[in-house]
């Protein structure tokens, strides 16, 4: 499967801008990208503050039962963003479950995953916010930026080149895998 990216310069969310294009009818899978969200949502009903220079994407496609299943990528999705991440960051990049990644005890990325149902089709929306250049100062948690963590050049456009690789990967490798259990 291709994901088709689609860029926006303001969005309320990226999430929600995935649930219309769903609804829609125009697309079925594909990335949306934008250079400034309104209201990001987090989990549990918060807010994911989206400063203008990070990365706000999200990614959406049908759940088919040649892709694994929401629960799946609920331990996937860490794994993938972890893995790009890692190859910016000078400290290591790690996972607090369920859905945010922390370089020095400190949240970098959060990861938002919501399942809609449209036409008798479930469809699997995956947020990412991802604190590239700045972070929200906040005094509930303490956040950083990939550029505090770093000694590379940030490149938002090469991270969602790596993130969108790396899920088309995803979805061709279970897709081939699947097909050959059940030969045997």
């Amino acid at each position: 499967m291709k994901l088709n990216v689609i860029k926006f310069n303001c969005v309320k969310s990226t999430n929600e801008s995935a649930i219309k294009i769903i609804r829609s009818r125009k697309k079925k899978e594909g990335i949306i990208i934008s250079n400034l969200q309104t209201n990001g949502k987090g989990t549990m009903g918060k807010k994911w503050v989206s400063q203008k220079g990070n990365l706000f994407i999200s990614v959406f496609f049908e759940l088919k039962e040649t892709l694994p299943n929401f629960k799946e990528f609920s331990l996937i999705n860490p794994i993938i963003i972890k893995k790009v991440l890692s190859t910016y960051s000078i400290n290591a990049v790690k996972i607090k479950r369920p859905n945010d990644l922390l370089i020095k005890s400190k949240k970098v990325c959060g990861i938002l995953q919501e399942v809609i149902r449209f036409e008798k089709k479930n469809f699997l929306i995956i947020g990412i916010g991802i604190n590239t250049l700045t972070y929200p100062m906040n005094n509930r948690f303490k956040s950083t930026s990939l550029l505090e963590c770093s000694n590379k050049l940030i490149n938002n456009s090469e991270i969602i080149k790596k993130l969108k690789n790396s899920y088309e990967s995803i979805f061709y490798n279970y897709k081939i895998n699947k097909l050959l259990l059940k030969k045997i």
